[in-house]
């Protein structure tokens, strides 16, 4: 891969989350705090939501790794789950023991048993849901009832919520009301803009190893940042296929023509929309791959 030539000890844009390249955008930045200040402040429900790709997975883990010894995290990455499912995935975060054909009650009963004892050991317990605009109604309100358990001083479980804009949409429903009234407190997790892109793209670059000059030259970023509308996921993408024609090129420096190639190369991007990538990425990161030998022999 191009590593090596531009002097990087790893890829600076894969699209895995990975908290050492978390960049403390203001959104992202304020997105975290809110986070910090809920968690601690004891709140029972907190919700962050944003477009497709635009961190909040990346948000989500750092949140969990910034929290301190007094925390015990469970982590749902696909909340579509029956409530009983969920219950189970629950109790196997919280390292429950239970028995193959129990029932929700009993379920229920055990993790509010082994919160209990978490309480006397003076922890608190965090439950993070990721993708949480699909889990079915019913299963939301099971969430709530699981934030009915508290002590005379605080909730046993603080829930926090991360979903795609339709999860608003569907906390607006009349049989979860009293779901969204619990929810304190909420960030909406917007795309970089302009400037911020152009800090973010040099962030990973030196989080990569990258200690040279200006890489993506003034008009490269520009063009990026239009091509990507500011969404971190699209940004990633392209910036690593124009840095592989670069590579292919044999150039130091990554041009407008080359995020311009990438871009067009890119479905996605055409449409605004991020679900079609997830699909096609793999594929046309081999055929840049594949241009990039071409062009270099």
């Amino acid at each position: 891969m191009y590593t090596a030539h531009f002097g990087l000890r790893e890829l600076p844009f894969g699209i895995t989350p990975d908290t050492s390249f978390f960049f403390g955008a203001p959104h992202s930045q304020e997105a975290l705090n809110t986070l910090l200040v809920a968690a601690r402040g004891g709140e029972g429900f907190i919700k962050i939501t944003g477009e497709v790709g635009t961190g909040k997975t990346l948000l989500c883990r750092k949140f969990m790794a910034t929290l301190g010894p007094e925390f015990v995290t469970a982590y749902i990455p696909n909340p579509y789950l029956e409530p009983r499912t969920l219950m189970l995935a629950l109790a196997d975060e919280l390292e429950v023991a239970y028995d193959k054909d129990v029932d929700q009650h009993q379920v229920l009963k055990a993790i509010t048993h082994r919160l209990l004892q978490l309480a006397g050991e003076d922890k608190r317990v965090l439950l993070c849901l990721d993708e949480a605009q699909a889990m079915p109604v019913e299963t939301l309100e099971a969430l709530r009832l699981l934030t009915n358990l508290e002590t005379e001083k605080r909730k046993l479980l603080q829930i926090v919520l991360f979903g795609q804009p339709e999860l608003n949409r569907k906390l607006e429903l009349q049989s979860i009301r009293q779901l969204a009234q619990r929810i304190t407190f909420h960030y909406h997790l917007g795309p970089l803009t302009r400037d911020d892109l152009d800090y973010y793209v040099a962030h990973r670059l030196r989080v990569a190893g990258y200690d040279g000059a200006r890489l993506f030259s003034r008009g490269a970023v520009s063009r990026l940042y239009a091509a990507s509308g500011g969404v971190p996921r699209l940004v990633n993408i392209l910036a690593h296929k124009a840095m592989m024609l670069c590579y292919g090129q044999g150039r130091q420096q990554v041009a407008r023509a080359h995020v311009n190639l990438a871009a067009r190369d890119t479905l996605a991007t055409s449409r605004r929309r991020v679900w079609p990538w997830a699909a096609a990425a793999l594929a046309l990161a081999g055929a840049a791959a594949g241009l990039a030998w071409a062009l270099s022999h």
